[in-house]
């Protein structure tokens, strides 16, 4: 018996089904995208990620979050130390004995929970830069324990045991820390780890900020010279090192008499000025050097290039000098030949930017370029090295410039703000980064967006703020017209002392 004939099942037609599968999964990301877009735009109104910073009011101390939110309520009597912005670790001090000196210390989260509680105290590590700028070790802290003192970093790790009897800085070195130990000082990083052996009298950096070398003190009240890799490169056996250094050269003080020597204690110079003021970066140029209270400059030979006739010298670049003559300032080149006029109150050179800045008696500023030709004129506001741009206010109003003298809109500047300062008709408003009115013009001054999504505003003679998006969160009612900065973080605004960095309510 024949069978009946069976329907086959239909084929799946596989390039049609991928071709489905795909378009699907396209159309799906397409919607995350644009869900990730919107939403990354409407992020961008908070401007930057969580900071903390501490607040006053009514004599009592506490901290804030830079959303204007209170983290910490201000009820200490001393400052509280944020030693990095971006870390809830807060250090309080309390119980202070100021006939003895004695605290109390206790860190706190972003929970008022103390953390570290098994140290008896907890402390920042400070420092400060040539302009007295106080600033902090961002990732380590000094914790004491039975007298004795050690390092641990902000999630509790402890990197230095507790066995120094004193942990302090170097002035102007980030990440070296001098530890004094059985009465003898050394040198550990901020990992713990011992660079240099303890066992001289002092330690002190031989240049600015840099640790490559240090000045050492010997037990016999004599000087010399250590590297990084514990290595000495001189001997301490002078009467002082002078925090002059350059390609191998060291200036020494010996039988009360300055002497310039290389690193095998070879004397260089040792006559022909009263004192040498700097080594310069080409060691063909030699020194600045003064003689009767006049500068100039002589070669490693003692050959004068300069003739001291000079009432100061300094290196801008190599081949060129900020000089100072009746009183004005300007530049000269090797050949005394003036490169920028001595009409300046003073003049600084921008190594990075490779500019120059003349300050005039009217406080006004000509940004002089490497072909030493004024590009532009103004009072100086800002100059960022790293963003790469000038603010200059000109006729009143800011103006931006890259270091080409190419002027820029601030939106091109701050690409991440939300707002710009705008002015029109003798007022103040804030536009969005397409010249859109957001905030009416309306204001007797303003200042530009700050990180946090801020702007301070002013309306007859009083300040107050708005948010990145133009609302009104603080009403001009405070006079600040004797503080230095005006900063806002929501109602609260910066304090008098910006050395500080804390923000009061009034």
């Amino acid at each position: 018996m024949s069978r009946g004939k069976r329907y086959e099942e239909p084929k799946l037609n596989l390039k049609k089904v991928f071709a489905v599968i795909i378009a699907i999964i396209v159309v799906i990301m397409f919607i995350f995208i644009i869900k990730g877009i919107l939403t990354k735009e409407k992020e961008q109104t908070k401007i930057t990620s969580k900071d903390y910073v501490a607040i006053f009011k009514d004599n009592k101390w506490g901290v804030m979050d830079s959303n204007g939110e209170i983290v910490i309520d201000p009820s200490y009597g001393e400052m509280i130390i944020i030693p990095n912005s971006k870390e809830d670790i807060f250090l309080c001090i309390s119980d202070v004995n100021y006939q003895t000196g004695e605290y109390k210390t206790k860190a706190l989260n972003n929970k008022n929970e103390e953390i570290f509680t098994n140290y008896q105290q907890i402390e920042s590590i400070s420092n400060k830069d040539s302009n007295n700028n106080i600033w902090y070790e961002k990732e380590i802290l000094k914790v004491k324990q039975n007298e004795k003192y050690g390092i641990i970093n902000f999630a509790g790790k402890e990197l230095a045991s507790c066995h120094y009897d004193e942990i302090t800085t170097i002035e102007g070195v980030e990440n070296i820390l001098k530890v004094v130990e059985n009465g003898k000082v050394g040198i550990i990083d901020n990992q713990g780890r011992k660079i240099l052996d303890t066992k001289y009298v002092d330690i002190t950096n031989l240049k600015k900020g840099k640790k490559e070398e240090f000045i050492i003190t010997g037990e016999n009240g004599k000087f010399g010279v250590i590297n990084y890799s514990n290595q000495v490169v001189l001997e301490p056996k002078y009467d002082k090192i002078e925090k002059i250094s350059e390609n191998d050269m060291y200036l020494v003080v010996k039988d009360q008499k300055q002497i310039l020597i290389n690193k095998n204690e070879e004397e260089i110079l040792n006559n022909g000025y009263d004192q040498i003021i700097e080594i310069l970066k080409n060691q063909e140029n030699g020194v600045i050097y003064t003689k009767n209270n006049q500068y100039g400059v002589m070669k490693l030979t003692g050959e004068t290039i300069i003739t001291p006739e000079y009432e100061e010298l300094k290196e801008a670049k190599s081949g060129m000098f900020i000089a100072k003559q009746n009183g004005k300032y300007g530049v000269i080149n090797l050949q005394k030949e003036t490169q920028i006029p001595f009409n300046y109150t003073a003049v600084t050179y921008h190594e990075k930017a490779n500019i120059y800045i003349g300050e005039k008696e009217d406080y006004t500023n000509d940004i002089i370029d490497n072909n030493h030709t004024t590009r532009q004129t103004g009072i100086l506001m800002d100059l960022d090295e790293e963003k790469g741009y000038i603010e200059l206010k000109q006729n009143q109003e800011d103006k931006y410039y890259n270091f080409k003298f190419e002027e820029k809109k601030i939106s091109e500047i701050y690409t991440n703000h939300t707002l710009f300062k705008s002015k029109k008709d003798g007022k103040y408003g804030f536009v969005d980064k397409d010249g859109k009115v957001v905030v009416d013009y309306q204001f007797d001054d303003a200042t530009k967006q700050n990180t946090y999504g801020y702007a301070a505003i002013k309306k007859d003679g009083k300040w107050g703020a708005i948010n990145s998006n133009g609302e009104i969160v603080q009403e001009p009612t405070y006079d600040l017209e004797d503080y230095l900065k005006i900063d806002f973080i929501g109602r609260w605004h910066l304090g008098k002392d910006i050395n500080m960095n804390y923000y009061n309510q009034q």
